[in-house]
């Protein structure tokens, strides 16, 4: 079961899609926001949540007081899903589905972000990882904050200037990365 930890949607079960993700567990979820709040508040912040799965990521944040949160998710029952727990959680106003490639989405965003979730498949390769970083370092605000979230077998990613490795913790097979915005990308 999924559930939202903290603040205005607190205890709402989100639903699953049936073997098409692998949401980010209850407790890796705790351990990202213990680690956000730690160094920046997400009041008013504008949050993008790719390759959203469930969108839990993307829904605790605005349930922990970001402004507003897009969602990302190219699996057409995925975003379906994502959809019904935006409802489930009344949260239509401050969060969008947008059911499309990431590369798709980064390439017509201007954002900016201040708080960006990347959560790919693990089978998704570190240089495809890299280049998302890349492709989305322009909608990044200053000081904005990225979550890279992958498995603890995968090989590392290797960060375009202008990002910068805060912590890196592991939980059981998942690594998380906090990463953040230093310096404009040229």
């Amino acid at each position: 079961m999924t559930r939202i930890i903290a603040g205005e949607f607190r205890g709402r079960r989100l639903s699953v899609p049936a073997d098409t993700t692998r949401p980010t567990s209850d407790r890796v979820r705790e351990a990202v926001f213990s680690m956000l709040g730690a160094r920046t508040d997400l009041e008013g912040a504008q949050v993008a949540d790719l390759y959203a799965g469930t969108g839990a990521l993307g829904i605790e944040a605005v349930s922990r007081g970001a402004e507003s949160s897009v969602l990302i998710e190219a699996d057409h029952r995925a975003a379906k899903v994502i959809a019904d727990n935006v409802g489930i959680c009344r949260a239509q106003r401050r969060v969008r589905v947008v059911e499309r490639s990431v590369e798709s989405f980064l390439a017509s965003t201007a954002g900016p972000f201040d708080l960006v979730f990347i959560d790919p498949p693990y089978d998704v390769a570190s240089d495809d990882v890299a280049a998302v970083l890349t492709m989305l370092l322009p909608a990044l605000a200053q000081e904005a904050w990225v979550v890279v979230e992958r498995g603890s077998r995968t090989e590392a990613v290797e960060l375009p200037a202008g990002l910068e490795v805060v912590v890196d913790k592991k939980y059981g097979d998942s690594v998380v990365h906090l990463l953040q915005r230093v310096d404009s990308p040229s």
